[in-house]
């Protein structure tokens, strides 16, 4: 059996189809320079592609941490709003609760009083407001020479703003209490029916709550 040929490399058919050497095979010919040149421009093209995924990765990882931060202030601000207007609350009861308890200890037969208010929010500032009326009128004319004319008029309410130093503040035409949601007492002496009625009494005229809202107890007799 004869000996199989050598086999020829085909990167070097490739080169001599293309021509991409001089005849004496030590310099590349135009067609090769070409090739070198595009390949040089698409890895280039690849590398650049290749970095892009990482750079939006990183903008969008900023953008999202600068949201929560601004999310997590809103949450701080109004957490320290809310603490502010419980805390309010908290002193007007306790305000409250010390006033009554001085008056009820007042009462002939009532004695050792305690007091527990609940309120359903702080003062209520009211507003001095101006009422805007306008009307708009609307002529139409329809195909047969027909006309339609219609009015709407609106009413808008704008609080009046004044100027205090230099700033400008809503007018306040007065403040209203907050409302009460219920009253506990409870003291010595109440057991007497008559005693009771003349604490809810005192309590309801003071406070401008119903008589429903506030509960009247005896204290238990062992405690001092």
């Amino acid at each position: 059996m004869g000996g199989r040929g050598i086999v020829e490399n085909p990167f070097q058919k490739l080169i001599s189809h293309f021509k991409l050497k001089t005849d004496d095979g030590k310099k590349p010919t135009k067609l090769g320079y070409i090739i070198i040149i595009a390949l040089v421009g698409l890895l280039i093209l690849i590398i650049s592609n290749a970095f892009q995924p990482e750079e939006e990765g990183s903008s969008f990882s900023l953008s999202s941490d600068q949201g929560e931060d601004a999310q997590k202030e809103q949450e701080t601000f109004l957490n320290k709003e809310d603490d502010s207007r419980s805390s309010l609350v908290e002193e007007i009861e306790k305000g409250y609760e010390s006033e009554l308890i001085s008056l009820l200890e007042m009462i002939q037969g009532v004695s050792d009083v305690e007091v527990m208010v609940n309120l359903d929010a702080t003062n209520e500032q009211v507003y001095e407001k101006n009422l805007v009326i306008g009307t708009q009128r609307t002529e139409e004319v329809d195909q047969n020479g027909g006309e339609r004319i219609s009015e709407d008029d609106t009413k808008e309410q704008q609080v009046v703003i004044v100027r205090q130093g230099d700033k400008e503040v809503p007018l306040v035409v007065h403040t209203k209490k907050p409302e009460v949601r219920g009253v506990l007492i409870v003291a010595k002496g109440v057991d007497h029916i008559e005693l009771k009625q003349w604490v809810v009494e005192a309590v309801s005229r003071v406070l401008n709550v119903p008589s429903h809202r506030i509960a009247v107890m005896p204290k238990n007799k062992g405690e001092e």
